[in-house]
């Protein structure tokens, strides 16, 4: 049985119309389905209306108490919410969806040896029985990047973590496409030129491009959650464009991550 895991970028979600756009392409997506979101600017702009001063690691927010409070609202809130919406409208059945929600996902607080990440969160098991059920009824998930310790602490945590961990949890039920896409066409072997998309990585050649410094920072971390995926059995990752879809599913844009 298919299942498409979808996650996308801020650049989808800080854009009205092309998030508008991109959930007309997902709503027509056939077969069962499910829409990982991270927060793109809005978390900053309302942590910072609020005086609440972010810090970045890396890339990678420090969520103290006053920024998970944000970030929950946020994510799980109104970007959850106006997308399952948004999706109804399209009549496309979704169900919005954190990891403490019919305890989806649980995690623990990141213990890191140089920096202090606050209260993020490091994925430790997906309840698998209850979104095999909830898909089985023909319900589109779409999962926001909170998730908990099963102890009352709720955890901000990587959604392309999250995307990757769902994917890993469901393939023993399913057979999965994972696709995390993102501003760009596919991984780039010049960041700044689309034409340069690299059409199949696997482990050997990644090796090669980080050794050589081609592959930019902030495509590691999709890249590394890409490998985990299928060494842990799902069928398909690719990376690319929003936009591009259908044919990212399709095999026909993109970068297809590979085992060899």
């Amino acid at each position: 049985m298919q299942l498409s895991i979808i996650k996308i970028g801020g650049n989808i979600i800080d854009d009205e119309a092309k998030l508008a756009a991109f959930l007309d392409v997902f709503s027509a997506v056939k077969g069962k389905k499910i829409l990982v979101h991270g927060g793109g600017k809005l978390a900053t702009k309302v942590a910072e209306g609020l005086g609440i001063r972010q810090q970045m690691v890396d890339g990678r927010r420090i969520t103290d108490a006053e920024t998970l409070r944000v970030v929950t609202m946020v994510y799980a809130g109104t970007i959850n919410k106006n997308i399952v919406a948004q999706l109804q409208a399209r009549h496309c059945d979704a169900m919005g969806l954190s990891g403490a929600d019919g305890n989806a996902i649980l995690a623990h607080k990141r213990v890191h040896a140089m920096t202090d990440f606050g209260y993020v969160g490091d994925v430790d098991s997906v309840n698998t029985s209850l979104l095999t059920s909830l898909l089985l009824l023909d319900k589109t998930l779409v999962f926001s990047p909170i998730t908990h310790d099963g102890k009352g602490q709720l955890l901000n945590t990587n959604a392309d973590t999250i995307a990757q961990e769902l994917a890993r949890g469901l393939s023993t039920t399913f057979d999965i496409s994972l696709v995390y896409s993102f501003e760009k066409s596919g991984v780039l072997l010049d960041a700044d030129n689309d034409a340069t998309v690299i059409n199949r990585i696997g482990p050997v050649y990644y090796q090669e491009l980080k050794d050589k410094k081609l592959i930019f920072a902030g495509m590691i971390p999709k890249l590394d959650n890409a490998f985990a995926a299928l060494r842990s059995g799902v069928g398909k990752v690719i990376i690319g464009r929003a936009e591009e879809l259908p044919q990212l599913l399709a095999g026909q844009a993109g970068t297809t991550i590979v085992h060899e």
